[in-house]
């Protein structure tokens, strides 16, 4: 049973429709409606483009304050320069400061005049006179504000999570020179390598089905409201993304063609020029403005981004003053949630709370009005799950970590020493007819809180590969990058596999949150990964397996942080279907999934071999 300050992260994860946003606080509007002015605007971009832009300013113009920036393609509502928000800002109260609100529309989206581009490639510094993206944008916007609102103080921090977490993040680059603090939480970095729409290149489905057939109805011009995208009639997504079949059904199929980018995304099978000029990761160099990149280990969505931002940065914008921040939080839940648990587990205490008045509201003061009593910006500040206790680093992933292999091995074991000698194996069937589930959960959409579930739903079928460690003798901390090398063979000709990282919890645990479930065997997922082996030379460009030959595959999981207790077991899952978390995989090669028919998908037997020639492995990085 889900605690309530899970669920409600859950369900902010989700508002990005207008239909999803709950019921308006009628006390916190006349609240916010005491304090500010609001006022509605078109601000023109460079290009002669108007983006409509609401403006909260305080009533009390005795001081000078700073000025928030909100930039998103989710709408601005309330619409009406008569109709006042709940709430402004990223975190509770933070409107209380008496601070200058700018929320905006970009360009294509609800009332703002333009063209939409998802993931709007960066033009650089070297963009020609008139062109556009969204750091010009934000350029144009902070330069308008400041000509045309006064009492400020000359200092703008521009905030958003996921999508505008992304304009975040772009609007960071070639930055105004009045833009001084970015907080670009779960922004949407590479949507090919992670983030929302894929994971190493697999299509993230249901996901991406759900979001897509109502986020992206036409428009023939501005609207306060898109219409409402195809009712599949049932919450059984499995089944139903199972009987749409072949991913060539889908776009004239439930899609009837109107979904652009459905087309681009299946147009674009690998990682070529359309992905990469997408990467915004790639751009982020010499960041001006101050930096607080803030991510959580359980978020579904866009898990990847904080991190590949943060790896980019360390490296070509080594100036940058910036922190990371990572917690056990689900999507955009740290921003409002408190989380002191999270599904079955205890966290130990109000995580969300923690971060907020320890960092988030101490860094905004600091880096925006030089209030900086409380703060102690820099670094990494990371959650340990399992553990639960928090933990700072002078960089992510710390250095004090020392790397191990876990090796696959006999009769379902998995230890640290490696295999001495044979030719063993272990072989399963995988059947694109009957994949194994991503969740337990009834859920057409996608079912944001799978992290909490126990993973014996899956490590009982037959088509699932599982290996377990002795029970530890005492507790073992995994620290950084995370990634499977397996040794393969498959009868067919392409492959998935699904590598996952599980803490199993003893035969007899109590249950940890007042009303949860006993924990006894618990099979508590830490990570999962995805690779596709067409991938395994590049990711620009697909090669077939060769049929019963051996070969490798390389399985990134991305981070992790999270101990494994003395008494539990370090468990490693193996499988080549995750539905509809991720697409199938036909199992006979095509050069373009996504034009794949019903016919192409077969049964394909699976080796992964565990050898002293051919040593599966996962590779961990473990804190002394």
């Amino acid at each position: 049973m889900l605690s309530r300050p899970f669920a409600a992260a859950v369900f902010l994860a989700a508002t990005y429709l207008p239909a999803q946003r709950p019921a308006p606080d009628s006390n916190a509007i006349a609240r916010v409606r005491t304090q500010y002015v609001k006022r509605e605007v078109l601000i023109p971009m460079r290009d002669g483009a108007k983006l409509f832009t609401s403006i909260y300013t305080p009533r009390d113009t005795t001081t000078a304050v700073p000025i928030l920036l909100m930039r998103t393609p989710y709408g601005i509502a309330p619409y009406g320069p008569n109709a006042y928000s709940a709430q402004l800002g990223p975190f509770p109260g933070l409107d209380a400061e008496g601070w200058i609100f700018v929320n905006q529309d970009v360009r294509g989206r609800y009332m703002s005049e333009g063209w939409f581009s998802f993931m709007t490639p960066h033009k650089g510094p070297n963009r020609k006179p008139g062109e556009t993206d969204e750091s010009s944008d934000t350029y144009d916007t902070i330069e308008w504000i400041l000509k045309n609102v006064g009492h400020h103080n000359g200092r703008v921090g521009t905030w958003g999570n996921s999508a505008p977490g992304f304009m975040v993040a772009a609007g960071m680059l070639e930055a105004h020179p009045a833009h001084k603090l970015a907080y670009p939480s779960a922004p949407m970095i590479d949507w090919w390598l992670g983030d929302d729409r894929h994971m190493n290149g697999l299509f993230k489905l249901a996901q991406t089905y759900n979001f897509l057939k109502g986020f992206d109805q036409p428009r023939s011009g501005p609207v306060t409201q898109y219409p409402a995208g195809p009712d599949a009639g049932t919450t059984d997504g499995y089944a139903w993304h199972l009987k749409i079949g072949a991913m060539s059904n889908y776009a004239q199929g439930p899609l009837q063609g109107r979904i652009a980018f459905w087309d681009s995304v299946s147009a674009h099978p690998d990682y070529d020029a359309y992905w990469q000029a997408r990467s915004l990761w790639r751009n982020a160099k010499d960041v001006k403005p101050t930096v607080l990149l803030v991510g959580g280990w359980y978020d579904v969505e866009d898990p990847y981004g904080m991190l590949q931002l943060n790896r980019s940065m360390q490296t070509i914008s080594k100036g940058t003053k910036q922190m990371l921040v990572v917690g056990p939080w689900s999507h955009g839940g740290w921003n409002r949630g408190d989380f002191p648990t999270f599904g079955a587990f205890s966290m130990g205490s109000p995580t969300g709370k923690f971060y907020r008045d320890s960092v988030g509201m101490p860094t905004f003061r600091c880096v925006l009005k030089d209030d900086c009593r409380g703060s102690n910006f820099g670094g990494a500040l990371m959650f340990e799950a399992g553990g639960n206790t928090w933990h700072r680093f002078e960089s992510w992933p710390p250095k004090q970590a020392v790397g191990r292999e876990l090796y696959l091995r006999e009769n379902g074991a998995a230890d640290f020493s490696k295999p001495a000698a044979g030719t063993l194996a272990d072989q399963y069937l995988s059947d694109p007819a009957k994949p194994v589930p991503y969740t337990m959960g009834m859920t057409f959409g996608f079912n944001s809180a799978y992290p909490t579930e126990d993973q014996r739903f899956a490590s009982r079928r037959p088509d699932v590969l599982v290996y377990r460690s002795e029970v530890l003798a005492a507790d073992v901390t995994v620290a950084g990058p995370v990634s499977a090398l397996l040794h393969i063979a498959s009868t067919g000709t392409d492959a998935d596999f699904i590598v996952k990282l599980v803490d199993q919890y003893p035969d007899f645990a109590p249950a940890e949150v007042v009303g949860g479930p006993r924990l006894d065997s618990y099979e508590r997922l830490v990570r999962p990964g995805v690779a596709r082996a067409r991938w395994r030379r590049g990711y620009e460009k697909s090669v077939p397996l060769v049929a019963n030959q051996p070969d490798s595959v390389r399985v990134p999981l991305d981070d992790v942080f999270h101990t494994f207790k003395k008494g539990h077991r370090i468990v490693i899952q193996v499988q080549s279907t995750w539905y509809p978390a991720v697409d199938r995989n036909p199992q006979v090669f095509v050069p373009n999934i996504y034009r794949a028919k019903d016919s192409d998908y077969r049964p394909a037997t699976m080796t992964v071999f565990r050898s002293a020639a051919r040593p599966s492995h996962i590779s961990l990085g473990i804190l002394p």
